[in-house]
């Protein structure tokens, strides 16, 4: 009985944890699990995704589940009578997150996440205002001089450095879909960068929206924006398709499913459509998303130099993304007859509606009245677009 005992004890992965140092890392894997699920639920820290990215992650560093094998063939050959052998092939089943970070590894996933963010998405503040697509445009500048810091300080070559980059975009679909393709073996500690520091948006901003104004610029009130028709509104996503497809091919398939599902809530004449791929359909993708990129956060992957410099440059790649956007709108402001607050450029970090949120923040504190949200949505709206060309244009440049 006691033998039984033993046996079952040295099966388990109490034994296989005590066999060497990196399995014990495991545990530290699952501490960092542990506590990404308890920031998610007490402090509402990206819940959506962090909490099956954790849980996913979590999982994954349990020893001997089996839940990430990958399938493999066992060939055995067998001596039979006269000298002949016979061959005996068994294929091995791999592990449920195996198979499902294949939607990841085939670029399946992320696309999919931005067609139900299409579906809930109101493009109109930008038609109304389409200066706001420039300052769309200056906040993906944190990730450019992320991708030259990742190269000059951190050793990263140009496929790391440019998943590294795309964290300034603030937006973590597109972060994972050009990880998966230029750097996988980063995707893990690329996606809790990305979505810690998304859920960090309201702390890192502030302080470098009010270093860079003054209080006379958190003050200015905008007009109000002016009605957009529902032709505009269902020619913009056609017309965005083609000219970003045109001009950026790699960038066809984020921005296409995006408009896609925008075009979807704007017809006004599919509403099933509509809810399913903002509802159902975008819950089911999330979930999957979460386990599967969470699934690929090992010991030996996350615990690394690796990790640290991109948590690092995560950090500097949305301060310099929110600095783009204000001082882009100073010098919109220079040249303008209407004046833009420059706080709204800030929100052009792509972190719908979170960073538009923390613009009304500010605005208010400086001038109780002014109402900057929906002027702010603008610029927000444009950083979706604008992050994923700018993923668009890496993969075209650094793709294998």
């Amino acid at each position: 009985m006691f033998q039984v005992f033993v046996d079952f004890i040295g099966e388990s992965g109490l034994s296989y944890w005590l066999a060497e140092p990196i399995n014990a890392l495991q545990l530290v894997m699952i501490a960092i699990a542990c506590l990404l699920i308890y920031l998610a639920i007490a402090k509402g820290f990206e819940p959506l995704l962090l909490i099956p990215i954790a849980f996913g992650m979590l999982l994954a560093n349990l020893p001997l589940s089996g839940i990430t094998d990958e399938p493999f063939e066992l060939v055995k050959f067998i001596d039979a009578p006269g000298g002949n052998v016979i061959e005996v092939v068994s294929n091995t089943v791999g592990g449920l997150l195996y198979y499902m970070r294949q939607g990841i590894k085939l670029g399946i996933f992320p696309p999919l996440i931005f067609l139900g963010v299409g579906a809930m998405t109101d493009f109109g503040p930008l038609i109304a205002n389409p200066k706001s697509l420039l300052l769309g445009a200056a906040a993906q500048i944190g990730i450019f001089l992320t991708f030259f810091g990742a190269i000059t300080l951190a050793g990263f070559d140009a496929q790391e450095a440019a998943s590294t980059g795309i964290i300034g975009g603030a937006d973590g679909p597109t972060a994972i879909y050009l990880t998966s393709k230029l750097a996988p073996h980063l995707l893990g500690p690329i996606a809790v960068a990305a979505y810690s520091y998304m859920a960090l948006v309201p702390v890192i901003q502030p302080p470098i929206m009010k270093a860079l104004t003054t209080k006379a610029e958190r003050q200015i009130v905008m007009k109000q924006l002016r009605p957009v028709s529902k032709l505009e509104r269902i020619l913009f996503p056609i017309i965005v398709t083609i000219v970003v497809s045109i001009f950026v091919p790699s960038a066809a398939v984020l921005v296409g499913m995006l408009m896609f599902g925008n075009l979807l809530k704007e017809s006004g004449v599919v509403e099933r459509l509509t809810k399913t791929a903002s509802n159902e359909f975008m819950n089911i993708v999330t979930i999957c998303l979460g386990l599967s990129v969470g699934s690929t956060a090992t010991a030996e992957v996350f615990l690394t130099w690796d990790m640290f410099f991109i948590l690092g440059l995560g950090v500097i790649a949305f301060g310099f993304g929110t600095a783009g956007g204000v001082l882009l709108a100073k010098l919109m402001n220079v040249f303008s007859k209407d004046k833009i607050n420059p706080l709204i450029g800030s929100a052009g970090v792509s972190a719908v509606p979170m960073a538009a949120r923390v613009s009304q923040k500010v605005g208010q504190e400086a001038n109780p009245g002014n109402f900057l949200l929906m002027h702010a949505m603008g610029p927000n709206v444009a950083g979706v677009i604008g992050s994923a060309v700018a993923a668009g244009a890496l993969l075209s440049l650094f793709g294998k």
